[in-house]
């Protein structure tokens, strides 16, 4: 199969979230499995700086976006260590910035502008590198747009009939909602501004646009696919994906089992497996603590958390616990993060109280984020809600024992370990309600688990011979192409 993934970021080229990830690690796979994948993007000026070779093609084009016709011209790369043409669409005015979507945390007031001269550079990219295009995979709002421009505009051209459209929403969160005067801009006729189509409560809506327009609708977990057809997760969209969940599939992100592998990872004080884990990761825990100034107490759990210091990520949940075990309990914490300006000075506040127990790095360090996963005993994801999750994943390989919130992506992987029943597929700890005493039951059922050596060494098993690669969801999503493709044939007849 051919398939064309737009998407606004995509790893090595550009990144601020997990979109990245899947944009640059699925397309890799999928040409591995034998099929064709290319990738679009925009020409950001981080692109430009990401140390990949990125060649002109001497291809100008230009396209309506309101009133006024905007030039373009497309670039070419390939992703590393594989095959797999990138395309890169330039256009300076738009891209060649600071940030991808905003600066100083607020998001670019012409962000609607932006996107829409994106997707229309995604469909005329299809003539103009001759591109066979089997399935066009657009990627949450920023592309939203392209699934309806190819029903609307290009489907009575030749080359586009065939072509099926795929939308895979990463959050629903995140919807591209714009005022309704720039419905203007899409060039599109006003009579698709409705409530069953492009508007939303008065304004554009760019998500809702690709959700309706689109043959198919894919989300990152099967669990989240659920939580999101109906209210709070929904975001006020869940009618619609209530109309269309016929359509709508959850599949699970994957994980890049090359990066992310104890055997040989780089940035460890020593190399495992799930034979050697015993011996190996007490030499981990012990850089760990030695490197965060924490006390190298063997005895003691070391609880990691690695993340976005936010409201979504349970960070609420997280303080009002620690508050109470940095006094009551043994238990050590190593946080690595950025995020809400509350959630820094509480653990600063934390930290500087309790420098034998907390250890705190407001930054982003790759390394020291692998450093986490090896020398953690726990790995601690309190979610709201979590379409996917990845860090829940990266434990498991490295033998890290994860607790959670039973929602989204967490509930689908996480088999939660009750001294009461039979074990066999337990793999972590899980808690239902959002409330902080789950959190608490959870931690110390996590603790006391810990402290029963045959226990603790089952759960690390079983996770870490879990296989959660990208090639196991690659052969889902072509199993979801196939249907795609049928989808758009039957309602072309």
């Amino acid at each position: 199969m051919n398939i064309l993934f737009a998407g606004s970021e995509a790893v090595p080229f550009s990144k601020t979230g997990g979109l990245a990830d899947v944009c640059g690690a699925l397309p890799v796979e999928l040409a591995r499995l034998g099929h064709h994948p290319a990738v679009i993007l925009p020409a950001y000026r981080q692109t430009r700086y990401c140390g990949q070779p990125i060649e002109p093609l001497g291809i100008d084009f230009i396209v309506p976006v309101g009133s006024k016709m905007v030039a373009g011209r497309l670039l070419r790369s390939v992703m590393p260590g594989a095959a797999v043409p990138v395309y890169l669409v330039e256009q300076d005015q738009y891209f060649d910035r600071d940030g991808l979507y905003g600066a100083d945390g607020k998001d670019y007031v012409d962000n609607c502008e932006r996107f829409i001269f994106f997707s229309r550079a995604v469909l005329e990219a299809i003539r103009l590198l001759d591109l066979k295009v089997d399935v066009l995979h657009a990627n949450d709002w920023q592309t939203g747009l392209t699934p309806a421009y190819l029903k609307i505009e290009y489907r009575k051209l030749a080359r586009y009939r065939r072509i099926a459209s795929l939308l895979t929403i990463h959050n629903m969160a995140y919807q591209g909602q714009f005022w309704h005067w720039d419905m203007l801009l899409t060039g599109l006729d006003w009579k698709y501004f409705n409530w069953r189509q492009m508007e939303f409560h008065g304004h554009l809506n760019l998500l809702k646009t690709g959700m309706v327009f689109a043959d198919s609708i894919s989300t990152v977990s099967p669990r989240y696919a659920q939580e999101i057809q109906s209210s709070p997760l929904g975001c006020g969209l869940e009618g619609v994906l209530q109309h269309r969940r016929a359509t709508l599939s959850g599949i699970l992100n994957g994980i890049d089992v090359h990066e992310w592998d104890p055997r040989s990872d780089p940035h460890l004080a020593a190399n495992y497996n799930s034979d050697t884990v015993d011996q190996a990761k007490p030499i981990c825990k012990a850089a760990l603590q030695k490197e965060l100034g924490l006390p190298r107490e063997s005895s003691a759990p070391l609880v990691g958390i690695v993340g976005r210091l936010a409201d979504q990520k349970g960070f609420d949940l997280v303080i009002d616990v620690m508050q109470r075990w940095v006094q009551t309990s043994d238990v050590q914490w190593a946080v690595l993060g950025t995020g809400e300006p509350k959630y820094h000075k509480a653990l600063e506040k934390l930290a500087e109280r309790f420098p034998k127990k907390v250890a705190v790095r407001l930054e982003f360090s790759a390394p020291l984020a692998h450093r986490i996963e090896a020398g953690a005993d726990v790995f601690l994801m309190p979610s709201r809600f979590e379409p996917c999750g990845l860090n829940q994943l990266y434990s498991l390989r490295y033998g890290t024992v994860p607790v959670v919130r039973a929602t989204g992506g967490l509930a689908d992987t996480i088999v939660g370990y009750d001294p009461q029943l039979p074990n066999a597929a337990a793999n972590g700890f899980a808690f239902q309600e959002y409330i902080a005493p789950a959190l608490d039951e959870a931690l110390r059922q996590a603790c006391d688990a810990y402290r029963r050596p045959e226990v603790w060494r089952q759960l690390i098993a079983v996770g870490m011979r879990q296989d959660w690669s990208w090639t196991r969801s690659a052969k889902e999503y072509v199993e979801l192409y196939q249907k795609t493709m049928e989808r758009s044939d039957a309602a072309a007849k």
